[in-house]
């Protein structure tokens, strides 16, 4: 229980620091981003990287140890109903991308499911169940890792293989960290967390100004008065 407390009051700070250092690009943004590291928590710092490209964009991201995503999901659900139903995004590498999926079908069940979950060379959990949202994964199946997402019983969402076998630059231990691939990704987050501007409001209209009247003349008659 203490422990919970302490996650939940350690993700609260990281938000007001996140907010507080980024005022005016947050205020464009709704939503948060939740980042899912690797094993050890040492294999995917192209997380951090990933998240700091967010946030210096105005794009509310946080970064997590895999473990955590059950706390997070219950975490992330809470926020979501607090802001408005705010969009969820979670984002996981290696043994994180398994967890993005488990936390996107906690989520689900909680009835709050992701707008967009981005998986890199899942390992272990390679079917989606009963969750919705629209998944893309970033994979290698000839890296010794990586593995193709499969849509399960009760998977209500859209599922988009993006094999990069022919990327030879790429692999198992930097797929995540690739320059190409974070813009990518940031444009679809984007695509989903920003604000749609507000339609102007039409401008009043304005009344004709009535001519003045000149002394000593008449006024001209109205087409078909009697004249």
């Amino acid at each position: 229980m203490k422990s919970g407390l302490r996650f939940a009051k350690a993700l609260l700070a990281a938000l007001i620091v996140i907010c507080a250092a980024q005022p005016a690009l947050a205020q464009q943004n709704r939503g948060h981003v939740y980042l899912l590291r690797g094993l050890a928590n040492v294999f995917s710092l192209g997380m951090d990287d990933l998240a700091a490209k967010m946030n210096g964009r105005g794009i509310i991201a946080t970064v997590h140890e895999y473990g955590q995503w059950p706390q997070l999901a219950d975490a992330a659900a809470a926020e979501s109903r607090a802001t408005g139903n705010s969009p969820i995004v979670i984002i996981g590498h290696s043994l994180g991308a398994d967890a993005a999926i488990e936390m996107a079908e906690r989520l689900t069940a909680l009835g709050v499911p992701p707008k967009l979950v981005v998986t890199f060379d899942p390992v272990g959990v390679t079917q989606v169940g009963r969750s919705l949202g629209y998944f893309v994964n970033y994979y290698q199946s000839t890296n010794g890792y990586g593995k193709r997402l499969t849509a399960g019983p009760g998977f209500r969402g859209n599922i988009v293989n993006r094999n990069l076998d022919a990327v030879g630059s790429i692999d198992h231990f930097n797929i995540e960290k690739a320059p190409r691939l974070h813009e990518e990704v940031i444009s679809q987050v984007r695509s989903i967390t920003n604000k749609p501007k507000p339609k102007p409001k039409p401008a009043a209209p304005v009344a004709p100004a009535a001519e003045p009247s000149v002394p000593g003349t008449q006024a001209a008659a109205k087409p078909g008065a009697p004249g």
